[in-house]
């Protein structure tokens, strides 16, 4: 045990990054991490640097894997079962998958006109964006596994409850015609040399860090203020455990927010140090990640406005009990 939290302190968390940054703020600016504006530049460097490595290197490696699992491949494994089964192998196979937002509508469509039920599309559209491995080692860094374990095993619920609800309402009728006309182009992953896959994978983190840098560095900008600036009196009359309504407020606010789980990860570690319940700070996350406004308006591309109005039900109506259910949980036992 001893070693296992060495290494995740030095290769998660990072501490030896932390030092180097501590020294720069020290030494090279003259300033006392343990004020507002010490404390403030070295959150911000340091989450920065932090995020941005941890990123390529998980991108990488993640890429690197899904080059031997093509989306042909992924819809041959979903065919293979039925019922809340195949619900559940959706929602795995997304989480273990590294397709983002942007993938999953393509996705969406192959999956569907190959014939695979609307529901289980659906799972594995939820899971896929919302608990990636990428997000759950990054969670894991920030906080600790058992949060992280937590994030994966409601998310995964989420998404087998949410295509369960969908597959048995039988909205088939609700998707764009178009889509059942269309076909998956796929690469046959035999044919890919290693050279390929290592171009791949680093055209992903070129394509990924090109798409979310922007929001990591206002993201941690906003962490940065809310863990050195805003006092905590502020934040727990606002969003404190003790308000009910912070919930579903955090939920709401996280749907029209143009960011990934990269940039709200900076601004959920300071709400948590400033006493906000962990049930709200993983709404929020959730919210941004599975709900975002961008997402939606692609997904409406393929879908008519009533299947739309039931997936954003469904998944906000999780999230609110999601993060009721952790309030509770860590008001009564922690």
């Amino acid at each position: 045990m001893s070693i296992f939290s060495w290494l995740n302190d030095q290769l998660l968390r990072m501490e030896w990054l932390s030092d180097l940054v501590t020294l720069l703020v020290t030494n090279g600016f003259g300033l006392n991490v343990n004020t507002q504006v010490g404390g403030s530049i070295h959150f911000y460097i340091y989450d920065v640097i932090k995020i941005f490595i941890l990123l390529s290197v998980l991108i990488f490696t993640l890429s690197y894997i899904q080059s031997f699992f093509p989306p042909e491949r992924t819809r041959k494994t979903l065919s293979r079962f039925t019922g809340i089964k195949a619900n559940t192998m959706g929602a795995l196979l997304g989480t273990v998958t590294p397709f983002c937002s942007c993938s999953s509508i393509p996705l969406f469509i192959g999956f569907t006109n190959a014939g695979l039920p609307v529901g289980i599309t659906f799972s594995f559209l939820i899971s896929s964006p919302l608990v990636d491995l990428a997000s759950v080692i990054l969670i894991a860094s920030i906080f600790n596994w058992k949060i992280a374990f937590a994030y994966v095993v409601v998310g995964i619920i989420l998404a087998v409850i949410g295509g369960t609800i969908i597959n048995n309402a039988k909205l088939e009728k609700y998707v764009e015609p178009f889509v059942y006309n269309n076909t998956l182009i796929d690469t046959d992953p035999e044919e890919l040399t290693t050279r390929d896959r290592l171009d791949f994978a680093g055209g992903q983190v070129r394509d990924i860090v090109k798409r979310v840098w922007l929001y990591i560095f206002i993201g941690v900008g906003i962490g940065a203020a809310i863990h050195n600036w805003i006092p905590e009196s502020i934040i727990s009359a606002l969003l404190g455990q003790d308000k009910w309504y912070s919930v579903p407020l955090v939920t709401l606010m996280g749907i029209p927010m143009y960011a990934d789980i990269f940039g709200t990860l900076p601004i959920a570690e300071a709400l948590v140090g400033k006493g906000v319940g962990l049930g709200t700070v993983l709404s929020l996350m959730m919210a941004v990640t599975a709900l975002s406004l961008p997402s939606l308006i692609l997904l409406k591309q393929v879908v008519k406005m009533r299947l739309l109005a039931v997936f954003v039900g469904l998944v906000t109506a999780g999230i609110i009990i999601i993060g009721y259910t952790f309030n509770a949980f860590t008001y009564l036992f922690i």
